[in-house]
């Protein structure tokens, strides 16, 4: 008796097990077809735009819905703009840059983006964690006389960073007085035993010098606050829908348009990796640093938005 209630018991657990696989199955397939649906909705609007602003607002969505239609589409309206292009400041290569994504002129895709986030949480400054935001250095910044600090360093080989394809430590250093008034990003390159070259800078107003408005306990505060990566991972715009996270992988939240840096060395779109937002490690400040890297030429770059 127990025998064939057992054996009911699987029968009707496998019976429903394969109508859940039907379903889910069933569902993806609508999901998708959802997906083409709106995807080729907005290109067909797309194409039919009279406007700059509708057609600004049109390829925004279909950057981020993001597959090869999409591209094709935005590729060529980039070879062969239509009149509404000169109401825009960038080609439609930028836009795709909204999605994660953009195309090199050999019609390539680029992908701007990883595909898994981490959050930096609270923990303590003892802990061990293989990234942390803000390590003391000695030397000093050439511009304000401040010191220089390892905003973001990274210990790829850590299980949960993997996806970095990062075989070592990578290492992002600036100054955290200077690198919001430079002229273009702050760059240093890196080596997987952690080693670090800072590259020259300039202001943007052509300045040599400035003064220093980071105060030794805004110092010793960034440095020794206590932010260690998360153990579990968390959905890919968890870092773009707050402004009080800081986030390894993932979107960014651009508090103006998104910037992807070119690398100074090969030319290609560098990677987002980090943000760090500025009143989560000190007082009185404002903004966020962005970091991004180029996985080739091993430089890394940094820069600053604020409203």
């Amino acid at each position: 008796m127990f025998f064939c209630k057992k054996q009911n018991f699987f029968y009707e657990f496998s019976s429903r097990s394969r109508d859940l696989a039907h379903f889910s199955r069933a569902q993806a397939a609508r999901s998708l077809q959802l997906r083409e649906n709106v995807r080729d909705g907005l290109i067909h609007a797309l194409l039919s735009a009279e406007y700059s602003s509708a057609a600004s607002n049109l390829m925004s969505c279909l950057a981020m819905q993001g597959d090869d239609k999409a591209m094709e589409t935005l590729l060529e309206l980039e070879r062969n703009p239509r009149p509404w292009r000169k109401g825009l400041y960038v080609d439609p290569s930028s836009y795709a840059q909204i999605g994660g994504w953009t195309f090199d002129k050999e019609s390539q895709k680029i992908q701007l983006n990883f595909d898994t986030c981490y959050p930096m949480v609270k923990g303590t400054t003892s802990e061990k964690s293989p990234v942390r935001i803000g390590r003391a250095r000695e030397d000093t910044c050439p511009h304000c006389g401040g010191r220089m600090v390892d905003m973001l360093v990274l210990d790829g080989r850590d299980e949960r960073l993997k996806f970095l394809g990062l075989d070592g430590i990578l290492t992002a250093t600036c100054c955290p007085n200077c690198v919001g008034f430079l002229k273009g990003p702050a760059f240093n390159s890196f080596t997987l035993d952690g080693g670090v070259e800072v590259f020259p800078s300039e202001f943007f107003d052509g300045a040599e010098k400035t003064d220093c408005y980071v105060s030794p306990e805004d110092y010793k505060a960034l440095t020794e606050n206590p932010f260690v990566l998360g153990e579990a991972p968390v959905p890919l715009f968890y870092g773009a829908a707050c402004q009080d996270v800081n986030t390894v992988g993932g979107f960014a939240n651009w508090v103006q348009d998104a910037e992807y840096t070119t690398c100074p060395h090969c030319g290609k779109p560098m990677k987002y990796l980090a943000q760090i937002q500025w009143d989560t490690v000190f007082d009185c400040a404002e903004g966020t640093l962005y970091v991004e890297f180029c996985p080739d030429c091993h430089i890394v770059s940094m820069q600053h938005q604020q409203t």
